[in-house]
């Protein structure tokens, strides 16, 4: 990069900056691109723009983009700045000035958040320079700190771009992958697509979130020195609440991914106690009895017992998780942390109601990196091939076992990207959740407040359309439950892998990908989500 002789700051400019740009050409353009477009070229001063998200989603590419969408005379406007820990906002300061004297109208300032004094005098950029008319985009890693900023310094004058959080959709798009379970397995960054937009699929030698040590260094490197160095910096450090102990004794890192681990832990436990011993498995028993290729045809679930195994399974897995416990965390530790993680986009809480009005919720932690999730789940599983007990199991069921966890593992997420993304692409119309009664659930129920009606479904990681599947949708009871809590029933729907279709009762087959393809995209307008107005689009028609 051009360094400009009379800047303090790394200052790039005219065809330098073209050159920088260039690298990006021909590069399909994130969902979010929209929004900063918007910004650089709408009337309104005083606001600068925060771009913010985990590593390895996009944030460097969409400055570089923004530049190659512009004409001869704006780029000769535009200077793109790359911030350094060794930056000061008084170097900033000095630099801004210049610019502005010069006329200088288009400001892309990379890696804000790596300035130690960013945080507490953000407001700076705003109130002086915005306000003279220049549009200023912060980028960053560090998204906690912009969190920081926001609530202090930048409040109520900054738009806010996040790109943590990357849907089915839009990855099938940039990525050219289009089978949900290569979103599930590698899922919540563009890393693999940073070589080769084209790529027909995923490469997993690339891929953050390929095996459990890439998936440890992406969280130590994107998440936990992105909440260290912000809580460092705001406030000099005064923002650490009861983490200040953990941080001082340099175990908040390690503080931080226990609590990824542990919801994770919770994760695979709930999908051990609820799925593997349902009667799904009895499903999969007969399913494995009857199949045509023979050499996929066995009686092993028939033979081994279930619950023997299944209770193996929990104890070596609840002694393990206490084996690891280095560090006491205690609840406010965990409090604080999951709040951070909530402010970095990587969790949503989307608390699972019951059928019986006014009984309190139940918390339900989903990740907006279902790669992440997805590997550690699938590390912890392999562990147990590793153990005594479970090395006593033949082969064969040792390999039928872990594939059939894996397999509910995968069932359960996509419940879970279907219900996060449901969430985020509708507006504060509806209400979205999973329903618990008495005995059983429904995966996802779809609430619309003013005409007082729901749609229901079962979500289910199958290409086979069987009548189990629909059950809960088919029990009399339930839906009567649903109708008292949510309005009228309009749609019961099984969300699959297969082909959609219509039973003679009414119950409607969706395929889960085309489903998630059309939820509709939402665009942000002063901090407030906007979304089409038909529903129809994708599937639910109340």
């Amino acid at each position: 990069m051009q360094r400009m002789e009379h800047f303090n700051t790394n200052v790039v400019t005219g065809p330098a900056l073209l050159a920088l740009a260039e690298g990006v050409r021909g590069w399909q353009k994130r969902d979010c691109y929209q929004q900063l477009n918007a910004y650089l070229y709408s009337s309104e001063c005083d606001r600068v723009c925060l771009l913010f998200g985990l590593r390895r989603t996009g944030k460097t590419t969409l400055l570089r983009q923004a530049v190659l969408d512009m004409s001869p005379a704006e780029i000769a406007k535009t200077v793109y700045i790359k911030a350094s820990a060794q930056v000061t906002m008084a170097d900033l300061n000095r630099d801004m000035e210049q610019l502005a004297a010069r006329g200088f109208r288009y400001v892309l300032l990379d890696e804000v958040t790596l300035m130690r004094d960013f945080i507490d005098s953000a407001a700076l950029l705003s109130d002086i320079y915005a306000a003279q008319g220049m549009k200023i985009v912060l980028s960053g890693t560090d998204s906690l700190g912009f969190w920081f900023a926001l609530h202090q310094e930048l409040y109520d004058r900054a738009r806010m771009i996040h790109t943590t959080f990357i849907p089915y959709r839009e990855n099938s798009r940039l990525l050219g992958i289009h089978e949900i379970d290569e979103y599930i397995r590698y899922g919540g960054t563009l890393r693999a697509g940073e070589l080769d937009f084209e790529g027909a699929e995923v490469n997993a030698e690339d891929a953050s979130f390929r095996d459990d040590e890439s998936t440890r260094r992406y969280i130590d490197t994107a998440i936990c020195r992105n909440i260290q160095h912000s809580l460092a910096c705001c406030e000099d450090g005064g923002h650490f609440r009861h983490l200040r102990t953990l941080y001082e004794a340099g175990e908040l890192t390690g503080a931080i991914n226990r609590i990824i681990e542990d919801m994770n832990h919770a994760f695979l436990v709930l999908v051990l106690t609820k799925d593997f011993i349902s009667h799904d498995l009895g499903l999969a028993a007969r399913n494995l009895r009857k199949e045509r290729d023979p050499e996929k045809r066995t009686t092993v679930l028939d033979e081994i017992d279930i619950d023997a195994v299944t209770q193996r399974l929990m104890r070596i897995l609840e002694i393990r998780n206490k084996r690891e416990q280095t560090v006491e965390i205690t609840k406010a530790h965990a409090a604080e942390i999951k709040e951070y993680l909530a402010a970095l986009d990587l969790i949503v809480d989307c608390p699972i109601e019951t059928a019986q009005p006014g009984t309190e919720p139940v918390e339900h932690i989903l990740f907006t990196q279902p790669g992440m999730r997805y590997c550690q789940a699938q590390a912890l599983v392999y562990s147990l091939m590793k153990d005594e007990l479970f090395r006593e199991l033949g082969e064969q069921e040792k390999e039928l076992v872990t594939g059939r966890i894996l397999e509910e593992v995968r069932g359960r997420m996509l419940e879970d990207i279907v219900l996060l993304e449901t969430v985020k692409a509708l507006g504060s119309r509806y209400k979205v959740c999973k329903l618990q009664f008495a005995s059983g659930e429904f995966d996802m129920v779809v609430y619309d407040s003013e005409n007082n009606c729901c749609a229901a479904f079962e979500i289910k990681h199958s290409r086979k359309a069987l009548p189990e599947q629909a059950r809960h949708l088919r029990d009399a009871e339930k839906c009567a439950l649903t109708h008292r809590r949510f309005g009228e029933l309009t749609e019961r729907c099984v969300l699959y892998l297969g082909e959609g279709r219509k039973e003679e009762d009414g119950i409607l087959y969706r395929n889960a990908e085309e489903f998630l393809n059309g939820l509709p995209e939402f665009t942000l307008q002063n901090g407030m989500t906007e979304r089409p107005e038909n529903t129809q689009n994708f599937g639910i028609t109340m």
